[in-house]
């Protein structure tokens, strides 16, 4: 039988992508729950595509627009965060591919890893945010989470068939973005329609940004030590502009092991859905022709912070990198908004870990709590550089 996808985030850049992938193996796939948080006018077009059991808009107040936009259908619609939780759980869904942006993935995936589901993730911020909570999880109830981000799905190729062989260390591959060897002064002027002009990869707009300040390789790197069972020392950057090398893992005899790929996010989707088997697929190839040169150099923490603030977070634990996930979350709208420059996105960040309570040991209440005050703390500080513009 095809495998029954729940899709969060359907209208986003990876829900999207994954639709061209279940459009592509009709015989493989079908789409159950179609899941988004305000477009209606996307999600209608794929709802009456695909005809899924079901769709939840995560915006109540447009309920009933949708409800109109499919009353020609049998499709059921519902809408709210606790129909979303609700829809992941369903008994006739195999697969949920988590794909809502930022924190509020968190609690939908929470609840599709409690009912047992093989979770393909390319939300980040879930083990970000609570990474401990989540491996726990898991082992409890017998999920299985497979990564959608090109650098983990890389890792995690290359570490099969090496159970009980020791990792030394794994590098992240990073393309650098739009401003790769930019100075400081050229940052200072950035626009936010410079910063979404990523050179590779096709991306929403918050990964984009996130990519061009780096703050979307210390995401990864957080996720990367909840995935793979790595210390911060374990995991190195390093950045690779043509995204060819997807990440590379060193193991303790010297050997190194790489995923290789043209930069299209299809192929990591596709494989996190078939896993632990591969499809044939017309999706573009790798032609080393047309990489004459694969380039590397290590990343630049002075003007690119981000990074270095996300170790940092890492280093401290608790609730910290959950701090520096919200705070980032504001400091994105800003920028995009205007409100604040581009290098001063790490200094909401910054100024958001500095300034909030430190809890070792967080439950998921707690934070919830640390997300809110953090998200309070970062407005304050962006409001007041807004005012200094």
């Amino acid at each position: 039988m095809p495998e029954r996808i729940a899709l969060l985030g359907s209208t986003g850049s990876i829900g999207s992508q994954t639709l061209d992938i279940v459009s592509r193996f009709p015989d493989e796939f079908t789409v159950e729950a179609l899941i988004a948080g305000n477009n209606i006018d996307l999600l209608t077009i794929q709802a009456k595509q695909f005809q899924p059991d079901v769709v939840v808009i995560g915006n109540t107040d447009h309920y009933q627009q949708l409800k109109d936009n499919l009353r020609d259908t049998n499709i059921k619609v519902f809408a709210g965060p606790e129909a979303i939780e609700q829809v992941v759980t369903s008994s006739t869904i195999d697969v949920v591919v988590a794909s809502i942006v930022g924190y509020s993935g968190l609690r939908p995936t929470i609840s599709a890893i409690k009912a047992g589901k093989k979770i393909a993730l390319a939300n980040k911020e879930t083990l970000v945010v609570a990474g401990e909570i989540i491996g726990k999880l898991v082992r409890e109830s017998g999920s299985l989470i497979i990564p959608v981000d090109s650098e983990h799905s890389a890792i995690f190729q290359c570490l099969i068939g090496e159970a009980g062989n020791d990792i030394e260390k794994i590098t992240l591959t990073a393309s650098g973005g739009p401003f790769l060897n930019w100075t400081e002064e050229m940052l200072r002027t950035v626009k936010p329609g410079e910063a979404l002009k990523h050179p590779n990869w096709d991306m929403g707009s918050k990964v984009t940004i996130d990519s061009a300040s780096l703050m979307n390789k210390g995401l990864e790197v957080i996720e990367a030590k909840w995935l793979f069972g790595l210390t911060p020392d374990q995991i190195s950057v390093i950045i690779h502009p043509q995204s060819v090398i997807h990440s590379f893992v060193h193991f303790t005899d010297g050997s190194v092991k790489a995923q290789l790929g043209v930069p299209d996010m299809r192929i990591p989707i596709l494989y996190a859905l078939t896993y632990p088997n591969r499809l044939s697929s017309d999706l573009p190839r790798l032609n080393f022709k047309d990489y004459q040169t694969l380039t590397f150099a290590d990343p630049d923490i002075k003007n690119f912070r981000n990074l270095s603030l996300a170790y940092e977070a890492l280093r401290e634990g608790g609730n910290m990198c959950c701090i520096l996930n919200a705070a980032n979350e504001m400091a994105v709208d800003a920028f995009l908004s205007e409100k604040i420059g581009f290098l001063q996105m790490a200094d909401v960040v910054k100024h958001t870990m500095e300034s909030n309570l430190f809890y070792t040991d967080p439950d998921l209440d707690l934070l919830e709590l640390t997300d809110t005050r953090a998200r309070e703390i970062a407005a304050n500080y962006i409001n007041k550089q807004h005012n200094k513009r």
